[in-house]
């Protein structure tokens, strides 16, 4: 379970305002102490993660977060990386400090509730209110009746069972969240055969495969599939021996020369393609790629990709892709690039986002990314999709 990619982890995100007791759910989640735990507001200050195992679930990670009501400049600054974790999570907790519903009036609460469900509603979420030791029996009997649907606990009782029963309904929430589609859904059933073209450059890591060509032999193998895996070189002689292929699997960058040599019987795609299938919105990065006939002169693209790494005259992202697109378009493009989960604030000066595969994110920090392209009328395709338009196989690369 530990070596669970975090793109395959749900991700459980804590939320509320500062000194709600967030840090005391994480910690205690966990089952030892991640975050630091204080009565002074606002101890947590940047995001604090950490990868675990919930038992009778799975790999997950869990996420604790400033509080939503920090003040000042810098506290503005932590409340947007906040909300950034929130836009990425399967499954929100929100945590109310039990002081807020003495505080607020019945219809403040449902609304900060309501909103919260309106905007986040491809998400799961549970409604904590913690530190119910510091009300009177009959207050808290009064509250529970009022806020039936909401989760009262105290983090500080002696007696654990809040934590077993929080771990339930977490566990009924996440399995709310899970999607049906997997990577090679639609492409090879059990029994079929796939080809991997894994090419071995100067990008390849020495004495191991990138992540996205173990998923999908590993995607193989669950479902039954039988996989050989050659380089580009030994292609042209692995198909001469091998007749029964259902599909060829490449690397992008060699799509052209692989699809020169692989039968129009034998279907082709990409590693890049598949991810965009399981995590993107396939549709959207399709008609996102054929964009690039109407950039112009000028025109910003953002190359953004969800991992950081040293960049090599072969980088796909900062090197091959803004050289073919120059090519193919024959206009003055210029180029940014980002890395890791955050988008630029300023993303209406971009005509087209062109993401990595995505092979560490999950399917909502992917979706988040194509949510922000449209409410930002720009056009975002991926980088199996557009390598596929721009070396020739379009038509016959995507499904």
């Amino acid at each position: 379970m530990n070596n669970t990619p975090i793109g395959n982890r749900k991700s459980i995100v804590l939320v509320g305002n500062r000194n709600a007791g967030k840090s005391t759910i994480f910690n205690s989640l966990l089952g030892f102490d991640r975050s630091i735990v204080s009565s002074v507001a606002g101890t947590t200050t940047d995001p604090v993660w950490k990868a675990s195992e919930l038992i009778g679930y799975g790999p997950v990670r869990i996420v604790d977060t400033a509080g939503l009501d920090d003040i000042g400049g810098l506290g503005a600054q932590r409340i947007a990386k906040s909300e950034e974790e929130m836009r990425d999570s399967d499954l929100l907790i929100y945590v109310f400090n039990i002081e807020e519903l003495l505080n607020t009036e019945e219809v403040g609460i449902r609304k900060k509730i309501k909103d919260l469900r309106d905007k986040y509603k491809d998400k799961e979420l549970i409604f904590i209110v913690n530190k119910v030791d510091l009300v009177e029996e009959e207050v808290l009997r009064s509250l529970q009746i009022k806020y039936a649907d909401l989760v009262f606990i105290s983090t500080m009782s002696e007696d654990k069972t809040w934590l077993d029963n929080l771990n339930k309904v977490i566990i009924e929430k996440l399995k709310d969240t899970e999607e049906d589609k997997k990577l090679l859904d639609g492409m090879l059933k059990s029994g079929d055969t796939a080809l991997l073209v894994v090419p071995i450059d100067n990008e390849a890591p020495k004495g191991r495969l990138i992540l996205p060509q173990v998923q999908v032999i590993r995607a193989c193998l669950d479902e039954g599939i039988k996989v050989i895996v050659c380089r580009d070189s030994e292609l042209e002689e692995t198909l001469r021996e091998n007749s029964n292929i259902n599909l060829v699997i490449t690397d992008s960058k060699v799509f052209d020369t692989v699809a020169r040599l692989v039968p129009e019987s034998i279907k082709l795609t990409s590693f890049s393609i598949l991810f965009a299938r399981e995590k993107g919105d396939i549709e959207e990065f399709l008609s996102g790629a054929k964009y690039l006939e109407k950039l112009n002169d000028g025109d910003k693209v953002l190359i953004a990709e969800s991992c950081t790494h040293t960049v090599s005259h072969e980088d796909i992202g900062q090197v091959v892709i803004p050289k073919l697109i120059k090519k193919k378009t024959g206009k003055n493009i210029e180029f940014e690039f980002i890395y890791g989960k955050s988008l630029p604030q300023d993303l209406e000066r971009f005509s087209m986002i062109v993401q990595c595969g995505g092979c560490m994110m999950t399917r909502n920090n992917m979706m988040s990314r194509v949510y922000a392209a449209r409410e930002n009328n720009i056009a975002i395709t991926n980088y199996g999709v557009i390598l596929a338009y721009l070396k020739g196989v379009f038509e016959r690369a995507v499904y």
